[in-house]
């Protein structure tokens, strides 16, 4: 949102109990308010799985891809305009691979302007997707000047270095107080680190290796995507200061899809890409999830769960093996965070018996890194200050950092809350130490990006600093939340 319409909107809060407000409870699961579509649900597993188009180089190391509108049918019967990297939604898959440096020049042609960020990248600060480092179309009249360091230009050059290990790695819109309406309307897809490592495991690949962005969605009558009006004298208030939750389940840009599937293992690449939504994935009637992989990479070792809690920016690698069920089965992913539509996420059905060469092995990533020395701990507290999401008591203040680690070395961060806060550091990789003092959860292994830091709860990290020198970013991952000015600077030196 703009500046004057930020401090209208954060004006109309007054001093309320906003949390309570929105009726779900500071103490519970949920993690936004419901905004309901205006037109039927369409019914669930119905429609087939899309996998996203894997982008093709212009020349080796060289993508370029153009932003743009344009409709498409999400719910059957229906068209919706979505904003797109190609005009799709989502947008395509990149295939990097470590130690091949990659280019990807983003074309804007939409009418706002965009900054995209490779989340979980380890790149340079240009390349990074500082939310004021904007791709600005052709003939748009910015009128925003409280930013000194805003940069615009037409085409960007994004430069990957892309010397990191293999890792499940997603790209969204990141722009200065309104990544959340853009990333709803369409602008995020996945890309995907291999290496030689990875490779050499015996692990689902090909049409059993299933990239899945899970999000939430509402729809207007006329099949667009519904959101709060934050402009033109639009009323968002309080109700929607939690943040936004849609009553559709999309996967892939498919509304509760069905997948058929084999009767042997699949790897599933899984991602919330919602505003503000939290899941809670379990498969029905029956089944696990052996985790492979978190946010920056391969575990050490598998980890079975149960259920996977997932929260905003957050991915979780894990192999399903569906030659436990019998042939004809319908095995379901559901959401136990949420009762009604928003409790199915999509189905795999089983279809046949066949060969699988596969397995899950007890190593997984031999060369991971020990556990660094930390130098300092340091504290950041995201929670709601007066009228404002805030991070140690000051709401976003580009260009002033509230930390200067130095490159090559490791820190404590200490993390606090006031409410579901799903915090994302960029380019800096960390692992969860400890919960409120206690072990973290068997979910929290492996090196991260985004953590799901709870409600009055102290989550601490240890965050390496490698890579490069430069400005980058910590804020929460609730866009919502984020355009509310829940997010801060930080400089490696």
């Amino acid at each position: 949102m703009s500046g004057v319409s930020r401090r209208t909107f954060l004006g109309v809060l007054g001093g309320g109990a906003v949390l309570a407000a929105a009726g779900c409870g500071v103490f519970g699961e949920s993690s936004g308010q419901l905004l309901p579509s205006r037109l039927p649900l369409p019914r669930p597993f119905t429609v087939p799985l899309p996998i996203p188009q894997v982008a093709r180089p212009v020349r080796p190391g060289r993508y370029e891809v153009t932003q743009r509108a344009a409709r498409v049918e999400i719910i059957p019967g229906t068209t919706t305009e979505v904003w797109g990297y190609g005009g799709t939604f989502p947008g395509p898959t990149f295939e990097l691979r470590r130690g091949a440096p990659a280019t990807i020049a983003v074309r804007n042609e939409l009418s706002v302007p965009t900054s995209t960020h490779l989340h979980g990248g380890v790149n340079p600060p240009h390349s990074d997707g500082y939310p004021t480092d904007l791709v600005v179309p052709a003939g748009y009249a910015h009128h925003d000047h409280r930013h000194a360091e805003t940069h615009h230009q037409l085409v960007k050059d994004y430069h990957y270095p892309v010397d990191q290990p293999a890792a499940t790695l997603w790209y969204h819109d990141h722009r200065m107080d309104h990544t959340a309406p853009q990333v709803w309307r369409g602008l995020a897809g996945f890309a995907l680190v291999r290496d030689e490592e990875e490779d050499a495991l015996p692990l689902p690949r090909g049409e059993r290796e299933l990239p899945l962005m899970i999000c939430d969605r509402s729809f207007d009558e006329d099949g667009s995507f519904r959101y709060p009006d934050l402009h033109d004298g639009g009323h968002f208030g309080s109700d929607y200061m939690e943040g936004v939750e849609g009553d559709v389940i999309l996967v892939n840009g498919a509304p509760w899809p069905v997948a058929e599937v084999t009767a042997t293992r699949y790897r599933l690449r899984l991602l919330n890409a919602s505003n503000a939504r939290r899941y809670r994935l379990a498969l029905t009637p029956g089944g696990r999830f052996t985790q492979i992989g978190s946010d920056a990479g391969l575990l050490t070792a598998p980890v079975v769960h149960d259920t996977i809690p997932i929260a905003p920016g957050e991915r979780y690698d894990v192999v399903a093996d569906f030659s436990a069920y019998p042939v004809g089965s319908a095995v379901t992913l559901v959401n136990t965070l949420a009762d009604g539509p928003a409790g199915n996420v999509m189905r795999f059905v089983v279809t046949r018996r066949a060969a699988d060469d596969s397995a899950v092995p007890r190593v997984l990533a031999r060369s991971s890194e020990g556990r660094p020395r930390a130098v300092t701990t340091r504290s950041f507290d995201f929670r709601r200050t007066g009228n404002a999401w805030t991070i140690n008591g000051h709401p976003y203040r580009p260009g002033v950092p509230l930390a200067r680690p130095r490159l090559g070395t490791a820190e404590i961060w200490r993390l606090t809350s006031d409410f579901h806060h799903p915090v994302h550091v960029h380019l800096a990789h960390f692992q969860v130490l400890a919960r409120n003092g206690r072990p973290p959860l068997a979910t929290d292994g492996g090196w991260k990006d985004t953590v799901d830091v709870r409600p009055y709860e102290v989550v601490d990290v240890l965050a390496r600093f490698t890579g490069y020198p430069g400005r980058y970013m910590l804020h929460c991952h609730n866009l919502e939340h984020e355009d509310m000015a829940m997010m801060a600077d930080f400089d490696v030196v």
